[in-house]
């Protein structure tokens, strides 16, 4: 919203610098994004009297002028213009002035005549279009003054940011409230005289509106006589610097109102409208209309229209019909004022890509009591513009007149809210400076909001108009008082920080996140195997390849694959931390909602750099990230059990956490993967989030000091057949030895034709309170290998 500086003191008499005024807009919630100076590029021109002017003696159609510029000083000009005359006041740009469009004056000689400046046109100034003559400027113009301040030119103008709520700052008017509450000045409405005179006209053209919530209010004035010339002068020139170009006196009125009162008008041709009346209705399916950009637009159901007795002339809210736009020869003139439902013409407008000023107001919201008002001073700005009579009556029709919302305010509850001591005057003046009207009734006020502020409608929106006009950066910083408590610290977390939690793990593992659709379609369900039951069909998919809702998220990590591999990735290494999606009858929702983790392995280990080995990611890379996971969030090794194929994994592996299933992990079948254009192993694994948080949230973890004594290793090979690590790895914890600290695996050799194999494992022994001898850690090591040959049969 461009605002003048000068058309808001005729508003109100802020007396505040402009760089003041931009301050405390902006720290009231209208960020000033920027001071234009919209005629800077006239500050060098002169008012000027021409006081000589004869022929040029060797140029039929140049004018050799001699020109007051002020202050005793004489110009000789050489001026091409016809209507140049002795006498006239003229706009002079004397030697060493830029004009707007970048034209330097310099001193020049014209056919042998010198030339010390040169009288303007309005083209020249940037006023206008206008170049068929000087411009010729009042009588009582003195010679020698800033043609700016003469014609009294908006020189200042801030470009507001009006947030979507504040519809009502989309107006001089809106803005100068908010001056005036800011500033403690009175606020002053610009006076205007409505002259009627003729007979009655309220039923000239009857109003209808089917649909009362499309159409709040929809009135008109008739005007009669008028003569369709160019506005006057200050009119136009305000116009330019808000940023809208000037075309004629009556639809630069409405123009004009609108910036002052933001109140959409439009004026019809009254002698093209036919039938008699006005009908707000919705457009039928296939219906066109030609707007006044000279479109014709293919209009669909819901499309609000104005119509006449025959045919549509107006888009509601947005844009005029060309059939009835004012034009040179018009006289009689029928001023609309509407409000619309403001959903309707937002969806018409960006149908159609015509937003307008009108339809950016009326998308946010007009007011309707002021309705009346806009329109009256349009009527008067017309008919002193243009000559026209005013006839008396208002052809009018209000099927859903304007309510104040009352709603209740609480001092207390705003002090609550906002953190500081407020006085009750300051609250009651700053809502009555608001517009708003007070029933106080002891600590609990009804405050009913004014007609203008549609985003009053519960009591903190009005706690935040309170601290707005207090000043949130008048507001000191104050540390919140935090209690620490046992029970504080044991508080369970949020599944988002814990989800945030196991993401940090992925990423600080070098694993790349994905992010995917919930929706996948049946077909990559079926080529993975999995099953139909439980399936969540989509009833309206967007396509066929988004039809049913995951049940598994090794779909979309696949399709991550295929797409990488498509742009010539050799390694890749994902994750994916999502909901999955199950029928489940007993919810409210009949669905289950199950938190996963899915990992993909694909490729290279490393990146293909020194000194890294260019080998393939395998099993025991799948299998290391989760037991890494579940020694990261405190949980004991996960137990991996061989299972029947899931499905698109071969061989398949169960993970367990005690005797509840964790997940499953495994290679993609080669057939599958072939699908997804990959040529080497893909491994994938996915695991219970719910389940993680779960056991998680169930450890009660210790402070264990650091060890102070050194531990003592002593290493073990089991030559047996087929017997599994984990069972031996269990047999030794099981044993309960209390020096033992830890066990693992460290070497495997089998020889070529056997089945036997060598399993060597590391025992770390350790006392907390003393060292070691070698003699009592060999005699608890003799004892571990004789449990073993005696419960498992294996040789030492």
């Amino acid at each position: 919203m461009l605002l003048s500086t000068k058309w808001l003191r005729e508003f109100v008499p802020c007396d505040a610098a402009t760089q003041t005024l931009s301050d405390r807009l902006t720290m009231l919630g209208l960020e000033v994004e920027d001071i234009t100076y919209p005629f800077a590029g006239l500050k060098d021109v002169l008012v000027g009297q021409v006081v000589e002017c004869g022929r040029h003696p060797e140029a039929d159609k140049l004018s050799v002028c001699k020109v007051n510029a002020g202050q005793g000083e004489i110009l000789n000009i050489v001026c091409g213009a016809p209507n140049v005359a002795k006498g006239q006041k003229v706009p002079v740009a004397p030697v060493g002035a830029v004009l707007p469009g970048g034209l330097e004056i310099g001193k020049a000689k014209l056919r042998g005549q010198p030339s010390h400046g040169m009288i303007c046109s309005e083209r020249e100034l940037g006023l206008s279009g206008f170049h068929e003559g000087i411009m010729v400027l009042p009588g009582d113009a003195v010679p020698g003054k800033r043609l700016v301040d003469v014609l009294d030119l908006d020189e200042e103008v801030l470009d507001v940011n009006v947030t979507p709520n504040r519809a009502d700052c989309l107006s001089v008017l809106g803005l100068a409230r908010e001056v005036a509450l800011a500033f403690n000045v009175p606020l002053r409405l610009p006076e205007y005289q409505l002259n009627e005179s003729g007979t009655d006209a309220s039923d000239l053209v009857g109003i209808e509106i089917p649909d009362p919530e499309l159409c709040w209010l929809y009135q008109g004035r008739i005007l009669e006589g008028a003569v369709i010339s160019s506005s006057p002068l200050r009119v136009r020139c305000r116009l330019l610097a808000m940023g809208v170009r000037a075309l004629s006196n009556i639809v630069d009125v409405t123009n004009y109102v609108l910036l002052e009162w933001g109140q959409p008008l439009h004026a019809f041709d009254l002698d093209k409208l036919q039938g008699g009346k006005i009908i707000v209705s919705t457009a039928r399916k296939g219906e066109r209309i030609l707007t006044l950009d000279g479109q014709e637009r293919m209009l669909v159901e819901g499309d609000l229209l104005i119509r006449d007795g025959v045919r549509p002339v107006a888009l509601a809210g947005v844009m005029g019909g060309q059939e009835t736009e004012i034009a040179i020869d018009s006289s009689r003139i029928f001023l609309e004022s509407a409000i619309f439902r403001p959903a309707t013409v937002r969806r018409t407008a960006r149908r159609l890509g015509m937003s307008s000023e009108a339809s950016y107001r009326f998308e946010r919201g007009v007011d309707q009591a002021a309705n009346t008002q806009a329109m009256n001073r349009a009527c008067a700005l017309m008919a002193e513009f243009s000559g026209a009579s005013i006839r008396p009556g208002v052809c009018r029709a209000e099927p859903k007149p304007w309510m104040s919302a009352a709603i209740r305010f609480r001092p207390r509850r705003a002090e609550s809210l906002l953190g500081i001591s407020l006085d009750k005057a300051f609250c009651r003046e700053t809502l009555s400076g608001l517009g708003c009207k007070i029933e106080e009734i002891r600590d609990d006020w009804l405050v009913q909001a004014p007609s203008w502020r549609h985003d009053l409608s519960r009591e903190a929106d009005v706690i935040e108009e309170i601290g707005r006009v207090y000043g949130l950066d008048s507001i000191e910083p104050e540390l919140p008082c935090v209690e620490c408590s046992l029970d504080a610290a044991a508080a369970l977390e949020s599944k988002y920080s814990f989800w945030s939690r196991v993401k940090h793990w992925a990423c600080g593992l070098g694993l790349n996140e994905a992010v995917n659709y919930s929706f996948v379609g049946h077909m990559d369900l079926d080529l993975l195997r999995l099953p139909v039951e439980g399936r969540i069909s989509i009833m309206n998919p967007l396509s066929a390849e988004q039809n049913v809702l995951r049940t598994a998220l090794a779909p979309g990590l696949l399709q991550n694959l295929r797409h990488n591999l498509a742009q010539g990735a050799q390694g890749m290494r994902l994750f994916e931390l999502a909901h999955i999606f199950e029928a489940d009858t007993t919810s409210e929702t009949a669905v289950q909602e199950c938190g996963r983790l899915a990992i993909l392995l694909y490729g290279q280990r490393f990146d293909s750099a020194w000194p890294h080995k260019g080998e393939d990611a395998d099993y025991h890379d799948l299998k290391g990230l989760v037991e890494h996971l579940c020694a990261a969030f405190h949980l004991p090794q996960p137990d991996c059990k061989t299972a029947a194929n899931k499905g698109h994994l071969s061989p398949s592996v169960n993970i367990l956490l005690g005797d509840r299933l964790f997940g499953h992990m495994g290679r993609v079948l080669p057939q599958i993967a072939e699908s997804f254009h990959a040529r080497k192993d893909i491994w994938l694994a996915e695991l219970d989030m719910d389940l993680l948080y779960t056991l998680h949230h169930a450890v009660k973890t210790c402070f264990m000091p650091l060890p102070v004594f050194p531990p003592v290793r002593r290493d073990i090979t089991i030559i047996g057949g087929s017997i599994s690590a984990d069972v031996i790895l269990a047999h030794i914890r099981g044993m309960g030895i209390g020096l033992l600290e830890e066990v693992h695996l460290i070497d495997l050799f089998v020889q070529q034709g056997s089945d036997e194999r060598n399993l060597t494992f590391r025992l770390t022994f350790r006392h907390a309170l003393r060292t070691l001898k070698d003699a009592e850690v060999d005699k608890v090591r003799e004892k571990v290998a004789q449990s073993l040959k005696r419960d498992l049969g294996v040789r030492i």
